[in-house]
Formats: structure tokens, sequence, C-alpha cells
């Protein structure tokens, strides 16, 4: 079966959910937790690196950001061998985005505590986009703001992605909801109806 991997990443980790389809009816590959750091300060390398002087807060930074993308890349690749391994042939990756970061530079993300929760929030889905770039899996950028329209114009059901995470039983909550919905959405934009 032909599967896309959607990923709802939070700080230091992300919800993956594994989508394919029979026919039209979606089918729950896989779901779990995946860790996407080594280390704990990997969860917030800005805030980690809030009380240093510039250069090394700069260095803390770049060494969390590609600790991230380093742990994201091998995640992806587990995730395409555990399904390759079922017989699944992964088609598309699907990430939730939320809005881009502007070009600061490391110096005026910790300048402001807001900035380094938002850098933070963009850290870890770019890791999963550059990832699945690294598995060579075709990847689904969805704008965490938008799904639900571009879910309406991809004509996936949520309701029917929720029944069937609720008959797999927990955890099915708020993140996997999103990871299917975003997983849903690369699958039938890749599949004409």
């Amino acid at each position: 079966m032909e599967v896309v991997l959607g990923f709802k990443a939070h700080s230091g980790w992300a919800a993956l959910v594994a989508l394919g389809a029979d026919g039209r009816k979606p089918v729950l590959a896989d779901r779990r937790r995946v860790e996407l750091v080594d280390t704990t300060w990997g969860r917030a390398p800005y805030h980690a690196a809030e009380t240093r002087d510039p250069a090394s807060a700069d260095a803390l930074v770049k060494r969390g950001i590609a600790a991230a993308r380093r742990v994201a890349a091998r995640e992806v690749a587990a995730a395409v061998q555990r399904m390759r391994a079922q017989r699944h042939d992964v088609v598309g990756c699907a990430v939730l985005m939320p809005a881009p970061m502007p070009p600061w530079s490391t110096a005026e993300i910790l300048a402001v505590h807001f900035r380094m929760h938002k850098a933070e929030g963009v850290l870890f889905p770019d890791a999963l986009c550059r990832g699945a770039e690294a598995s060579a899996v075709p990847l689904c950028a969805v704008d965490e703001k938008t799904i639900d329209d571009r879910a309406r114009r991809a004509r996936v059901d949520p309701g029917a992605l929720d029944a069937l995470g609720k008959a797999a039983g927990p955890p099915w909550g708020k993140d996997q909801k999103l990871a299917a919905l975003a997983a849903g959405i690369a699958l039938a934009e890749r599949t004409p109806r």
C-alpha cells in the first residue's frame, strides 16, 4: 500500500501518523511519538543560549539546529524503513508548518523572549522537512493555520480520519488528528479523485 507520513512537531518531539488508502477508505499504517533531540537542552536551544555571550550563544544554537536535523533525518529514515518492512511504499511526507521566521540573527532572536519560542517552534518542523528530503521522500508542507481549508479543497474527511484513529485506540489526540489530516491531504493531492 502507498502511505504518507504525517508529522505534527513540538519542541523536541513529533506525533507521527502513517496513512494509506484502500480505495477511498483511509488506512492507519502506523502512529507513534518520535523524539527529535538527543539532549535535554536540545529541546530549546535558544533558551539554553539565552544567558551566553553572543559567540557562544550562536555556536550553541547552531549545534542544536544541526542535532535536530540529524535526529529528524534518522527518525524519518527509520519510519520509511518500518513502512518498507511492512511492504508499504512511502510516497510522501506531510509536515505541519507554522508561520515562517523572519531572517533574524541569533542575537536578534535572543533579544526578545517571544522570538525564542517562535524560533524553536519553526526549528523542529523544518528539521522534519529536511529529514524527508534526506530520505528522498516527496515533501508536502501543510500550513497549520489553513489546514481545514486545504482539507476541504482536497476532499479529505476529518471525521473519517478521527473515527479511524479512535477505532485504533489511544493515543489519538489533537496532535495525531492533525498529523493524520496532513497525511490525508498529501495523499489526496497526490492521487486524482
